[in-house]
């Protein structure tokens, strides 16, 4: 940390900023060390991004001032902000898909040479940022953009603000679409980058990534600033109670009911991935009549496309699928629907939502052909209404407006509308694809708490989840997910996180007699 005589890296004050009658921010100060991590903590909702959207020049602040290196600064735009070495990583990344890297971190910052592109000294410069902080993004220079994943996307737009001068780089949300091993490598750059002397603000609701890397913990709530923290003098349910303005459970959700009869069942279930790999290798499950059972692992080990194939989005390349002992294993995503299969998808905003549609055309998917909503083709729009009104009610969907656009919602308040509407078609099976992915506390125990309500009324759901702590709270059995196959099936309360983590990287628990690990279990 630095000596009292240095001026902060950032000093806000009195920040309030109002969309029409919204007050987004309400005389938020905030204070940013030199060469420090800074959390900015809260749910979704609380203002955070809006409050660095205003630092970052892509808002005006309706009152109060902004300080950078101790100096008074006024920004009218995200380029008054980077000349003031003020850089901005969003959740969704600005890049230019079909653009190489290079062409992307040197996009409108071009260095020149006789009045054309000096290409050349921008390769030097960038492999030379690369090689202080030990990035691999040097090696896909010349890589299209969208042919990389995530995590090294998000790499280039921290080596794209690092090319412009950021001494402050803002993080928002940054772990969102990363894997578990992406976020590691993640928090190792933002150390590095700390230890170099940038400071850094990381937006984020999740309370044990900012109790991890961060050395002082901000926490908005409702628009206001609750209070700094110490990250070694926090814990997260010091923090959690700041962020919600009440106490949040964290352990593990007790079991008062009794499963019953077998709901789904798969047998030798086989499925490709859209590359033609089989990513399914002849997976076997029963789940019954108030249970939950949770699948783990890794993303990328055929979950996604287990998933689909129980739902009905993707074709079966061999096996059965049956509900209540019918095979379903020919039905369409409709008849499925109809049948009693919900879902919760892994990605709310291109799966769950049509984003520009209204709250009231978002309650009608999947409702589309049904009684009340729809009698002889003909749609009833006053009952999809009254349904999404409903929905709004019993879930606290905020804003409470069915007119509102999906798009307009937090991340939480569209994850809580999607469960809302899925179980409001009566299923007889929820499956739910990492159904808090993305979603602050306060929706997680909500959402959490309607999942176990349901199993305890006697449905039958999967939970596809890769937070172990999630799995571990929810689930009833765990089936262990690893290339394709269950590596094994445990009960939640016998086993550890770690032993669960060995499970994800494929190592059994028990070995057989010849050292092998005993795979393709049934669940």
């Amino acid at each position: 940390m630095t000596r009292d005589s240095t001026p902060p890296a950032v000093h806000l004050e009195g920040i309030t900023k109002r969309f029409g009658d919204v007050v987004a921010n309400d005389d938020v100060d905030l204070t940013v060390s030199q060469g420090s991590i800074h959390a900015l903590l809260g749910e979704n909702g609380s203002g955070k991004t809006t409050l660095m959207s205003v630092l970052y020049g892509l808002y005006d602040q309706n009152e109060g001032t902004i300080h950078v290196d101790g100096k008074p600064r006024t920004f009218e735009s995200p380029k008054d902000a980077m000349e003031a070495g003020v850089g901005m990583i969003h959740q969704h990344f600005q890049l230019v898909k079909p653009m190489t890297v290079l062409q992307n971190v040197v996009l409108g910052h071009e260095p020149t040479e006789n009045g054309l592109v000096d290409e050349a000294a921008a390769r030097e410069e960038i492999e030379a940022i690369c090689s202080r902080y030990d990035f691999d993004v040097d090696r896909h220079l010349d890589s299209p953009v969208e042919e990389l994943d995530l995590g090294i996307q998000q790499r280039v737009e921290i080596v794209k603000s690092l090319y412009r001068g950021a001494e402050v780089l803002i993080l928002d949300e940054p772990t969102a679409v990363l894997t578990p091993q992406e976020v590691e490598s993640l928090i190792d750059v933002m150390t590095d980058l700390r230890d170099d002397g940038r400071s850094l603000i990381f937006i984020t609701h999740k309370l044990d990534e900012a109790l991890s890397v961060a050395d002082e913990i901000t926490v908005l709530r409702d628009g206001e600033a609750v209070g700094t923290v110490p990250a070694d003098e926090a814990t997260e349910q010091d923090l959690a109670r700041m962020m919600v303005g009440r106490e949040v459970v964290f352990d593990r959700l007790s079991r008062e009911t009794s499963t019953g009869d077998s709901v789904l069942e798969v047998e030798e279930l086989r499925m490709r991935s859209d590359r033609g790999r089989e990513s399914v290798h002849g997976v076997d499950l029963t789940v019954r009549e108030g249970e939950i059972l949770g699948i783990a692992g890794v993303q990328g080990n055929g979950q996604s496309e287990l998933v689909e194939g129980i739902t009905g989005l993707r074709s079966v390349e061999d096996g059965a699928v049956r509900l209540r002992g019918t095979e379903i294993t020919g039905m369409s995503r409709r008849d499925r629907i109809e049948a009693g299969i919900a879902y919760i998808p892994e990605d709310r905003q291109t799966e769950g939502l049509v984003q520009d549609y209204t709250l009231v055309r978002n309650a009608l998917l999947g409702n589309q052909t049904v009684e009340p909503y729809a009698d002889d083709g003909i749609l009833d729009w006053s009952a999809v209404r009254r349904h999404a009104e409903e929905i709004i009610e019993e879930f606290d969907v905020q804003p409470p407006n069915p007119d509102t656009d999906a798009a307009s919602l937090s991340g939480g308040n569209q994850q809580k509308f999607i469960v809302g509407r899925e179980i409001g078609h009566d299923p007889e099976v929820m499956i739910a694809s990492h159904p808090t992915r993305g979603v602050d506390i306060g929706s997680i125990e909500f959402i959490h708490n309607r999942l176990i309500e349901l199993r305890d009324e006697g449905l039958a759901i999967v939970v596809v989840s890769s937070k172990l702590e999630e799995i571990r709270k929810l689930a009833d059995r765990i089936a262990v997910m690893y290339e394709g196959e269950f590596i094994d099936i445990v009960d939640p309360e016998a086993v550890t996180e770690e032993e669960i983590g060995l499970l994800m990287a494929g190592q059994s628990l028990e070995e057989t007699s010849d050292g092998e690990t005993d795979r393709g279990v049934q669940a």
